[in-house]
């Protein structure tokens, strides 16, 4: 199973990801895709994407079932902790008033 959620990012990319994936909600697909098609696919987001972000995780054989890659800024960043990939968040930055 694949699954990838996009924030942001031009028509084009969702018009291209909507080709290999059903998009069940706007800017979230899924899938059930080989890792080479996987590959390619987030080889097309990291071009596409633009100033967006872009999340994609998948079924695999580790400790927690998945794993996940990242694209663009976002407040979550993936974090290895004993060999288990976490989220751990920047801090909100403090605004002048």
């Amino acid at each position: 199973m694949l699954v990838i959620v996009t924030e942001n990012v031009p028509p084009r990319l969702r018009g291209r990801l909507a080709v290999w994936l059903l998009e069940i909600r706007a800017g979230v697909y899924v899938g059930d895709l080989s890792a080479k098609v996987r590959d390619m696919i987030w080889e097309n987001v990291e071009a596409g994407a633009e100033e967006g972000n872009v999340i994609m995780s998948w079924s695999t054989n580790t400790e927690s079932g998945f794993d996940f890659l990242t694209y663009g800024e976002n407040r979550r960043i993936p974090v290895e902790f004993d060999g288990v990939k976490l989220v751990s968040f920047y801090p909100i930055e403090a605004t002048e008033n």
